[in-house]
């Protein structure tokens, strides 16, 4: 059995350590699989999608490294622009006051300062940093905002029209057919499981076409409709679709198999929290500096939750994972609820140990029951176990309510003077005086300001780029073994039937547009597919002619079959459409 376990991980390993080839994992079909259809067959998605600037560019990753090569095609007065608005802009966003004063010497260096280049940014808002205005701190660093919308108001105008009328929008568009297209079984390979969940397994699965690694989260048809689940399941993959988060689980694919519907999400190789916290040998919990770091990172999903009037609901360790590098992201959403604005909601939703007094009591409550979770699990990243409750305690529910609303947790010499301060705040009983607890949607930025955090620059914790204090093993496996991870029973009694049929088209939508745009630049698949002809000019995928109307040579055409069209032959244009076009 134990030789089941070692082969299993070997094969996960060798899978997302890229396979022994230069393919990185991919199939040996994969450009066949990703073939671009000929652009005739993709104009018809022009009246189906958004193709809006603040969509097409500003969205959709493919959309906006397609926008910046036009740029760059075009010449220096649109390519600065778009270096400006959207590369330069970001850069600004996360450095320090000082480091922002020197960005800005750069630009005014590089953009402004040169006769020849002031010829190419022709906005009213170049004049005034040109006059010598200082952007980098103090209130005039809305300047450098404002020059950066006039640069994105001037490319959305004509650049925009233009850019649709070229071969780089059309390559955007078949893209986007290919982001359409079915995914079902066919489009993975799986890998050994990594956990369970409420309705299923959790595999490891990889993209044949490209090497990603995702998590699959599959649920059982069978056991879904016996636990009447079908409004839980469909709520939970409609709120990861909406989500685009470095701090949670992103959703990249949703499909179904004949037995099960399938979430595709991101990976998180390096273990759960609660694994960290018992499990990496020593004494239970971590150091102040992780626990800091974890939380700060967790704050940050809790509030792109809120802000979209997502209540998380289920805030502990095993819902928080690491990923290869050390991050970490909110995951499992299967008890989140989204609240229209100014609403509440009753219900007594969560773990024992983590739910908050007025989740106990039933009363109701809008965002304030995450915030005393979130309580629950800082305090356990440091004492080593959970506030209200002793690791392995055989103790009743009613026992551990009683404990949340009545009892003081009590704190040991591993809290410093600022985390026991934080937890203190989090783990108020009254919802009204808890920190964050009557922001409604906007209580992650008092959680912020705790002191506790003072040393955490949250403009470069956003972007990503502050070095976790600890980064997994990448050559370990940071879950149970494959026969220690519990098996589901068999579910007997229920059939799947048409009736079923509408809740499963609901849920079986393919592919989600960031997410899988993101995976096709970073596996190297866009670098490597989009290639125009030569000297720039169009390929033959793209050449806009009406094809020919094939010619009968059967006197019973009724009794010859309709041949379907190969995705790389041209297709009739309808003339007014191409006219549009050109």
């Amino acid at each position: 059995m134990e030789l089941e376990n070692i082969v299993a991980n070997t094969v996960y390993l060798k899978a997302r350590e890229g396979g022994s080839d230069n393919n990185k994992g991919k199939s040996k079909k994969w450009k066949k699989i990703l073939q671009f259809p000929h652009i005739s067959q993709c104009l018809d998605l022009i009246n189906n999608i958004d193709v809006k600037y603040e969509y097409v560019v500003e969205q959709q990753p493919i959309g906006k490294t397609l926008f910046g090569e036009w740029c760059e095609f075009k010449g220096p007065e649109y390519h600065r622009c778009f270096l400006l608005g959207e590369s330069l802009a970001k850069q600004y966003e996360v450095e320090t006051d000082d480091q922002r004063q020197e960005l800005v010497s750069i630009i005014r260096q590089q953009f402004l300062d040169n006769p020849e280049s002031r010829k190419t940014l022709l906005i009213p808002e170049a004049e005034k940093l040109i006059e010598g205005e200082q952007l980098g701190n103090g209130p005039n660093k809305g300047l450098f905002y404002s020059f950066v919308q006039s640069v994105r108001s001037y490319l959305s105008g004509e650049p925009f029209r233009e850019f649709t009328k070229s071969m780089y929008f059309h390559r955007y568009l078949q893209w986007k057919w290919l982001e359409s297209q079915p995914v079902t079984h066919k489009t993975f390979r799986m890998y050994r499981v990594l956990g369970k969940g409420g309705f299923g397994e959790v595999c490891a699965c990889q993209v044949r076409a490209t090497g990603k690694m995702y998590a699959c989260k599959k649920l059982e048809k069978k056991r879904i409709k016996k636990r009447k689940g079908e409004a839980m399941v469909l709520i939970e993959k409609q709120i990861l679709e909406k989500i685009n988060s470095r701090f949670v689980v992103n959703l990249t694919y949703a499909y179904e198999t004949k037995d099960a519907l399938c979430l595709v999400l991101t990976i998180m190789s390096g273990g759960d929290l609660k694994f960290h916290i018992y499990n990496m040998g020593g004494d239970p919990g971590l150091d102040i500096n992780r626990t800091r770091f974890y939380a700060a990172e967790v704050v940050c999903g809790i509030e792109h939750l809120h802000k979209q009037g997502i209540v998380y609901r289920d805030c502990k360790p095993e819902n928080i994972l690491l990923d290869d590098n050390g991050h970490v992201r909110i995951s499992d959403l299967g008890l989140a609820i989204v609240l229209p604005e100014g609403e509440s909601v009753r219900g007594r939703v969560g773990t024992v140990g983590y739910m908050a007094p007025e989740v106990i009591d039933n009363e109701r409550y809008s965002f304030s029951p995450d915030w005393f979770s979130f309580g629950c699990l800082v305090y356990e990243m440091i004492e080593g176990q959970a506030p209200f409750r002793a690791r392995r305690e055989k103790v009743k529910r009613e026992e551990v309510d009683r404990r949340v609303k009545s009892e003081q947790e009590r704190y040991s010499n591993k809290f410093s003077e600022d985390s026991k301060s934080f937890c203190q705040q989090l783990l108020v009983k009254n919802p009204t005086d808890r920190l964050g607890g009557k922001a409604d949607r906007q209580g992650a930025s008092l959680v912020k300001q705790h002191p506790f955090f003072q040393t955490i620059n949250w403009r470069r914790l956003e972007a990503g780029i502050v070095d976790p204090p600890f980064v997994p093993d990448p050559h370990a496996v940071y879950a149970k073994d494959v026969l220690d991870i519990e098996q589901f029973s068999t579910v007997k009694g229920v059939n799947i039937d048409e009736s079923d049929a509408t809740f499963y088209a609901k849920f079986n939508t393919g592919c989600v547009s960031i997410p899988w745009q993101t995976e096709i630049i970073e596996t190297d698949s866009y670098r490597q597919l989009n290639v125009f002809g030569p000297n720039n000019t169009r390929s033959p995928d793209l050449i806009l002619e009406p094809a020919p109307q094939a010619k009968s040579g059967n006197c019973f055409p009724f009794r010859r079959k309709k041949k379907h069209v190969p995705r790389n032959q041209p297709v009739p244009i309808n003339s007014s459409l191409l006219a549009s076009l050109s």
